[in-house]
């Protein structure tokens, strides 16, 4: 399904009944990546899953794009689809589209999971951006796939899963350069901490002990930084963690999810 929003045409998907509970995906991904937490949670929640801007079916715009734009793409998403408050997981960039809309449009969120994230690129980091945005505008998505796998899954996962390699490779070929690039300029930009103190909703911050992406490190200081926020390791299980480990993924936020307060 597709709606129009913030000026680009959307792509969502909508799975169950009960509380609307919007899944926002990494990087050179698309909703697609969430079918195991959809299929874990339908039951419970009215689940949407879309495409960040330049991704998936979402509508590619030239440019460098910001946090501030696809928090707004976000916001204006709910407000089409006449989505009042809801619960919010996102993941890696999902995760930064999260605490930047929380910040921005407060109000909306009951919850927020952050997964495999960062509140910070440091300056130290923000070279490795510009190449990835230097290679994509000369080469294309091809060159970066194998280096993304390498980075989203630990070695073990790469043995036993070819099949789940397959698909997120497939995603990432897929992506159009310019939404790459858009969002790989948002994301060099981020730099949050200072101001999570300002998220007042119940937070659960997951991820994978092996993530070398945003590794654990970064997500303690979101879990230091968001007042009353819950932290949680999963084992064996690098930056995609919601494929890596869907049954410890999905029992910590299905968890998390059940004991917060009824509104």
């Amino acid at each position: 399904m597709q709606v129009t929003a913030n000026g680009i045409r959307i792509e969502y998907s909508v799975a169950g009944e009960g509380p609307w509970l919007v899944l926002s995906h990494s990087l050179a991904c698309a909703g697609a990546m969430w079918a195991p937490q959809v299929a874990a949670l339908r039951d419970r929640f009215r689940v949407l899953a879309f495409d960040t801007r330049g991704h998936g079916g979402t509508e590619a715009t030239a440019g460098a794009y910001t946090l501030d734009l696809l928090a707004d793409d976000l916001e204006e998403m709910l407000t089409a689809l006449g989505i009042g408050r809801c619960h919010y997981m996102g993941l890696s960039m999902g995760g930064m589209i999260g605490m930047t809309h929380a910040l921005r449009h407060p109000g909306r969120f009951e919850s927020l999971a952050l997964c495999d994230t960062t509140s910070r690129i440091g300056p130290e980091a923000r070279p490795i951006w510009s190449q990835r945005i230097a290679t994509v505008e000369a080469q294309g998505m091809a060159p970066i796939v194998e280096p993304t796998l390498a980075r989203w899954f630990t070695p073990a996962f790469h043995r036993t899963h070819p099949d789940v390699l397959a698909g997120v490779g497939a995603m990432i070929r897929a992506t159009p350069p310019a939404g790459y690039t858009g969002c790989c300029h948002a994301i060099q930009a981020l730099d949050l901490t200072d101001r999570l103190g300002g998220i007042d909703v119940p937070t659960l911050v997951v991820v994978g002990d092996q993530d070398v992406g945003t590794p654990v490190e970064a997500s303690r200081a979101i879990h230091l930084a968001i007042p009353g926020a819950q932290l949680a390791v999963i084992p064996s299980a690098s930056h995609l963690s919601n494929l890596e480990q869907p049954e410890t993924f999905n029992h910590l936020v299905s968890t998390f999810l059940r004991r917060l307060p009824r509104s």
